[in-house]
C-alpha cells in the first residue's frame, strides 16, 4: 500500500506544477503578450511577457533551431523520462522528501516541455523580481518548481531516513 500512496503523491504533485504552470502562462498570452508589464510592489514584482528560445537565463538561445531542438526537446525529453524510470523504480526504498523534490522538478521539466512542443521550441515566461537593477531573469512557475525541487532535495536529499509519517 505505501506504493500506491507514493504513487498517487507523484501523480499529484505532477497534475499540481503542470497544470499551474500551464493555466498561468495561458492567462500570460492572453493577457500579457502585447501589453505594458504589470509591475506590483514598486517594480519588486513584474508581470511581462516573453518567449525563451533557451534554457536559463535565456542559455542556447543563440543556438540554431536544430541545435535547440535536440537539446532542449530531445534530450530533455530523454532525461526526463530516464528520471521517471528512476523514481518508479525507486519509489518505495527513497526518502518522502527526495520524492517530493524529485517529483517538483520532474512537474517542472514537463511544464516547459509542453511548451517547447507547442509553442515552436520556445518557453513562455512572464515574472520577474527585483529590487532597482539586481532582478532576476524573466520566469514561470515551471521554473520555480526545478528550483523548489533543487532546494528540497540540497535541504533533505542526504538524509539517510524516510520523513513518512
Amino acid at each position: 500500500m505505501a506504493r500506491l500512496k507514493r504513487v498517487m503523491v507523484l501523480i499529484l504533485v505532477l497534475f499540481l506544477i503542470v497544470g499551474c504552470d500551464q493555466t498561468t502562462k495561458s492567462v500570460a498570452q492572453s493577457q500579457l503578450r502585447n501589453a505594458e508589464p504589470i509591475s506590483l510592489f514598486n517594480n519588486v514584482v513584474l508581470f511581462k511577457y516573453a518567449e525563451n528560445p533557451g534554457a536559463f537565463l535565456s542559455l542556447g538561445a543563440g543556438l540554431s533551431p536544430t541545435a535547440q531542438q535536440w537539446i532542449f526537446t530531445v534530450l530533455v525529453s530523454l532525461v526526463l523520462l530516464a528520471l521517471l524510470i528512476y523514481i518508479l523504480k525507486n519509489l518505495q526504498r527513497m526518502p518522502f522528501m527526495v520524492l517530493i523534490a524529485l517529483a517538483l522538478f520532474l512537474g517542472g521539466g514537463l511544464g516547459n516541455l509542453i511548451d517547447r512542443l507547442v509553442n515552436d521550441g520556445r518557453v513562455i515566461d512572464f515574472m520577474n523580481i527585483g529590487i532597482g537593477n539586481l532582478r532576476t531573469g524573466v520566469f514561470n512557475v515551471a521554473d520555480m518548481s526545478l528550483m523548489a525541487g533543487l532546494a528540497v532535495m540540497a535541504f533533505f536529499g542526504f538524509r539517510s531516513h524516510d520523513t513518512t509519517p
